[in-house]
């Protein structure tokens, strides 16, 4: 793993995070179909999270950072799409 690091927090002060390895379980698409028929499919996709040292949750859970792409696929009737 990477070596812990600092980061900027929301109330203006440095906290240090420790990068956490993972692997992904699931990674589900949302689906949205738009009115000019086409259908757009979107999900997040992590790409590093890291632990915040000496933070936790109301319920006492470890705080994370997550860093992430969101990954699109666009579907779109024929009348739409770029002449060739």
């Amino acid at each position: 793993m990477p070596d812990k690091r600092t980061m900027p927090w929301p109330d203006g002060t440095e906290k240090e995070i420790q990068p956490i390895g993972y692997r992904p379980m699931i990674e589900q698409w949302n689906e949205y179909f738009l009115e000019d028929g086409s259908v757009v499919r979107a999900k997040l996709v992590a790409t590093e999270i890291s632990r915040v040292e000496g933070e936790w949750d109301a319920d006492g859970n470890p705080t994370y950072v997550l860093r992430s792409t969101t990954v699109l696929a666009v579907s779109s009737p024929q009348n739409l799409r770029k002449p060739k």
